[in-house]
């Protein structure tokens, strides 16, 4: 039942992105990011869903009537020449193109897919449907981890749906973390009390469901989010009073083996998963040192680690983001990773500053604040995972694009002209002269 209702839901949607290329976005995010197909049991698990929409966007895109471009922005010229250096790193990679080819396939199709959604979500409204298209995605499984969590006594661990990017305990984690500030910006959208209610506490559940997967790294993520959110919500009163009464809720309802979990943190001398990391990370290290273009995709094997890894038979993944775009990149590769999250965080500061005057851009302020909120969790608990690809946190980059674009073309001529000058450098992630 359910592979066929996916099924449907996929097929039925086609017209609709013949029609509006725009609407081909919800589709694709649904599917990439929720993968609801995971959740069936038969031919719905293998069937190529993301290649159907994706191959339908495309031909609406050149069918349809308007001209799709790229937004004419600095991240986007950052983002094509980190996916520009991924291809010669793959070229040269330490194993040879045939082995990293797969994952280089896959890379391509997650970067590829974000650009033409880059080229598609150009109103408000679009970008309100990509929010909510992943608030939906990710929140169906905080919703359900939370209540599982609440339900067990927070005994079992929260899982990620199968054979996805977030199929991990930790990796799960971290998306709910990130998709929790995407959830406040909406609260601020809702008109009932009983929307707001809801998404409240589809809040409370995401976090707990977060907590209950014993992450540690996701545990670290949510502290860091929840400051950066209090310091930069409006509205610090009633939401200071919220955390306070939510946070320690949360943790107590944690059972004892969940502390002793966390407590290692302090210990992590002690623990052979956190000092198998830290090898890995001297690893990815070490090769770029040797490497300029790194070792491309595929570098966690017994023979690389035999090179590069202060302890050669402790084969561990990357386990960070950074050391991951670092072994397989190299330096360039992180500094151009490491550009394009601060210029995108730079970029929230400009829509900030120019739309703060502006109440038709009100929503612009309270999005670019949460979206940075949200970068601000993936950078913490990406730190100790493998996601350097994961989807959503280039969703988040795109949203922040549109934005800006929206916000400098209805704010950007009401401002003098060193104000708009000082905002170009912003864009840019460096400082006017």
């Amino acid at each position: 039942m359910r592979d066929l209702l996916v099924t449907l839901l996929v097929f039925g949607s086609l017209p609709y992105i013949f029609k509006r290329p725009s609407f081909g976005v919800v589709m694709w995010i649904w599917i990439s990011v929720m993968n609801p197909h995971s959740q069936g049991w038969g031919f719905a698990r293998t069937f190529p869903f993301a290649a159907v929409i994706a191959a339908t966007i495309v031909a609406a895109m050149v069918l349809h009537k308007d001209k799709f471009r790229l937004p004419a922005h600095p991240v986007t010229w950052v983002f094509l020449a980190f996916m520009g250096w991924m291809s010669v790193t793959a070229l040269f990679s330490i194993h040879g193109v045939d082995v990293v080819t797969t994952q280089w396939i896959k890379v391509y199709k997650i970067f590829g897919m974000t650009a033409v959604v880059m080229m598609l979500v150009r109103t408000r409204q679009e970008i309100e449907w990509l929010v909510w298209t992943v608030v939906v995605s990710l929140g169906f499984y905080g919703v359900k981890g939370g209540i599982f969590t609440l339900r067990s006594g927070g005994n079992f661990r929260v899982w990620g749906p199968e054979g996805t990017f977030i199929d991990g305990n930790n990796e799960v984690a971290l998306a709910l973390v990130v998709v929790i500030p995407l959830m406040y910006y909406l609260i601020g959208n809702m008109r009932t009390r009983w929307a707001k209610g809801a998404l409240l506490a589809a809040i409370l559940l995401c976090a707990l469901a977060s907590l209950g997967s014993y992450s540690r790294g996701a545990a670290l993520a949510i502290g860091a989010m929840t400051i950066v959110l209090w310091l930069k919500s409006q509205n610090k009163a009633p939401l200071g009073v919220l955390l306070a009464l939510a946070v320690p809720l949360l943790v107590l309802l944690m059972p004892s083996q969940w502390h002793e979990r966390i407590d290692t943190i302090n210990t992590y001398q002690e623990d052979s998963s956190a000092m198998g990391r830290i090898n890995a990370w001297r690893m990815a290290f070490n090769l770029a040192n040797d490497r300029l273009l790194g070792g491309g995709f595929e570098i966690y094997d017994g023979q690389v680690f035999a090179r590069y890894a202060p302890i050669p038979l402790d084969v561990h993944a990357a386990h960070s983001i950074y050391f991951q775009v670092l072994g397989e990149h190299g330096w360039i590769g992180l500094a151009l990773y490491l550009a394009l999250g601060v210029m995108v965080w730079r970029t929230g500061a400009v829509i900030v500053r120019q739309a703060a005057g502006v109440a038709d851009l009100q929503w612009a302020v309270r999005l670019a604040t949460m979206l940075q909120v949200s970068l601000v969790g993936f950078a913490v608990g990406g730190a100790f995972l493998s996601l350097a690809y994961f989807d959503v946190p280039y969703l988040i980059m795109t949203a922040m694009v549109a934005t800006r674009m929206i916000v400098a073309r209805q704010a950007t001529p009401q401002r003098p002209r060193a104000a708009r000058r000082a905002d170009l450098h912003a864009d840019a992630g460096v400082a006017p002269t």
